[in-house]
């Protein structure tokens, strides 16, 4: 059929044509092409962990837990079949878990349970975010996922660059004063305390609580977003939000890493107060609710019972139900850490002009190469190398990273990663002696 009446591109919102939305578009292309390619772009849970009967088995124990509370069972069947509150159901539950895993005391009505992760932020964002003088700080590099946010939102946002060691205070100071400067406010600025995506760098404890006090001295908000945290071994530093004595930050939270990324269940911690023209007041996640309920009206009360399944079944401890798989994960990330220096040790790595990171846990490292790490380069790593990584430039808001990639180890086996890195440094040479 023959369309006499198109729709111009640029009559749609300009995010629909931002570079960054296509992003991962081309990474699922360049995988699809090459399926016999080894990929360490993908930052997605382990499938070895995961198990049909689990899910059954947490809804059941959920529906058992409402029953041992009291609830009738025409209540029951209301919890899973009905559309629920927009705040959600498990409120309590996750501020259980928050408490005994990660020393977050804060009350279930301030905690709102979204669609993952990337909805908390979409909803923080609508709520914080007043009018076009209002900008969001983040790290450079920073996930996409909250710069996509922005995006959507048309929320300006403002690149402070991570250094070697990562974020400094003072550079978020003086990113701030500028904004000022500019007549603008800061509203809040997104970190990723913990084996940060993509640099996999680790806030210092220092740091923490330098940033807490910059926060409070220049009443700014922070949005914490750590799903690392609880899926990396060894000893963790404290949560912002665990830190937090004066409520400047907003946390928020993912069972995707921990539980089942399929469940799409995540939450914001959001208790700040805020106080009307008339002098009432209430919690900030009461307005995330009501933006939550234009949105998705309610989280998936299904998905709901499947991850309070898994908080009642380690006593709300996720870090005990992962400790399984945060060794697995720490694991794989020492294998590709110590094939990288058997293929490349120390002399020859500084020859090619090739260095990387050595997080202790996450899923993620960055290695900065000698040639340009663009989507030409990846198409001929994964066409004629077989094996697949990401570009670090897809994680620079105002553009850096040229020379960097990113790789996810969190998707493979131990042979996989041998393989993998073998290839990859065939690729690595190659481009190294193009470049010279």
């Amino acid at each position: 059929m023959e369309l006499s009446h198109y729709l111009r591109k640029e009559d749609l919102h300009a995010s629909v044509a931002d570079p960054v939305l296509d992003t991962m578009s081309f990474l699922n292309e360049v995988t699809t092409r090459f399926p016999e390619a080894i990929s360490f772009a993908p930052g997605r849970p382990y499938d070895g962990f995961f198990d049909v009967e689990q899910i059954f088995s947490h809804v059941q124990r959920y529906l058992d837990y409402l029953a041992e509370r009291g609830d009738s069972p025409a209540q029951i069947r209301e919890a899973l079949f009905q559309y629920g509150p927009s705040a959600g159901r498990i409120q309590e539950l996750i501020a259980q878990s928050l408490r005994a895993d990660e020393g977050i005391d804060v009350l279930p009505e301030s905690i709102v349970v979204t669609v993952g992760c990337q909805e908390a932020m979409v909803l923080a964002l609508r709520a914080l975010i007043r009018d076009p003088a209002d900008v969001l700080v983040v790290s450079s590099p920073c996930y996409m996922g909250i710069t996509g946010a922005a995006r959507l939102l048309d929320v300006e946002v403002i690149a402070v660059e991570e250094r070697d060691d990562g974020l400094h205070c003072a550079d978020l100071a003086a990113a701030v004063a500028a904004q000022r400067a500019r007549g603008h406010r800061v509203r809040a600025i997104y970190v990723v305390p913990d084996h940060a995506n993509p640099s996999g760098a680790t806030m210092p404890r220092s740091t923490r609580q330098t940033l807490l006090n910059l926060a409070e001295r220049l009443d700014l908000l922070i949005l914490e977003d750590s799903p690392y945290r609880l899926v990396s071994p060894g000893l963790r530093q404290p949560a912002l939000k665990s830190l937090d004595r004066h409520r400047r930050v907003i946390h928020l939270g993912s069972y995707s890493k921990t539980v089942f990324p399929g469940a799409r269940v995540g939450f914001a911690v959001a208790d700040q107060v805020v106080r009307d023209a008339a002098g009432h007041t209430s919690l900030l996640a009461e307005d995330l609710a009501k933006v939550k309920s234009m949105i998705t009206v309610n989280t998936s009360a299904l998905s709901q019972a499947a991850v309070a399944g898994a908080l009642l079944a380690a006593d709300g401890r996720i870090s005990d139900l992962n400790s399984d798989t945060a060794a697995h994960y720490g694991e794989a990330m020492r294998a590709t850490l110590e094939c990288l220096d058997k293929h490349l040790p120390a002399e020859r790595r500084a020859g090619l002009g090739v260095s990387w990171n050595s997080p202790r846990g996450g899923f993620f490292l960055t290695m900065r190469v000698p040639f340009l790490a663009d989507n030409a380069a990846l198409t001929r790593s994964a066409r004629d190398f077989g094996v697949i990584w990401t570009p670090m430039s897809y994680f620079y808001p105002k553009g850096g990273g040229d020379h960097s990639i990113r790789l996810s180890i969190s998707y493979l086996t131990r042979p996989d990663i041998e393989e993998g890195v073998a290839r990859l440094v065939a690729f690595l040479e190659a481009g190294a002696n193009q470049s010279r």
